[in-house]
């Protein structure tokens, strides 16, 4: 076990949080730009699947309440860090999306994950966007030319993999 997310419950997320990432990382490198669609979606995943899985007893209707406070605690911190110009709008919305997803206990190792895939990614994109034969694939992207970093990319990419961690070596798996 290296997550405390429950095997079943990951399990369940994941199908819908890999599209959701797949369309925030593509727009995000695209145009710089999460889409506000492509939140809701993620809020609408954890709300309707999150409350399936209570009324399924698979967790507690309290813990799936509780998971909101994740939610509006990371769209405070995101609203403060994207006024100092720390990070995008539409990071600070994803992130807040995302959050219900992680155990609380899985805060700090959330965390290190994020900083490990923000590291990888930031590094893939920086060294493809400097190879022509790459940036031909897909020249209309914003995110070649400009100077700041697509990081939905990293925030998609690290939900998906703690909930595929989750599914795979989680509690009860």
């Amino acid at each position: 076990m290296i997550t405390q997310q429950t095997a079943l419950v990951a399990l369940w997320f994941l199908p819908f949080a890999i599209p959701i990432g797949i369309w925030v990382a593509w727009s995000d490198m695209a145009r710089m730009k999460i889409p506000n669609y492509a939140v809701l979606a993620l809020v609408a995943v954890f709300a309707v699947v999150g409350i399936g899985l209570a009324l399924a007893g698979v967790w507690s209707f309290e813990t799936w309440a509780w998971r909101w406070v994740h939610l509006v605690v990371v769209l405070l911190i995101g609203f403060l860090a994207n006024m100092i110009g720390a990070m995008g709008a539409g990071d600070a919305k994803f992130a807040a999306a995302m959050a219900p997803f992680v155990v609380r206990q899985d805060v700090l190792p959330f965390i290190y994950l994020l900083a490990a895939v923000v590291i990888l990614g930031f590094t893939l994109h920086r060294v493809a966007r400097a190879i022509p034969a790459v940036r031909g694939l897909a020249p209309h992207w914003e995110s070649w030319t400009r100077k700041d970093f697509p990081m939905g990319l990293c925030l998609a990419g690290a939900l998906v993999i703690y909930l595929a961690a989750g599914a795979f070596w989680g509690v009860g798996a």
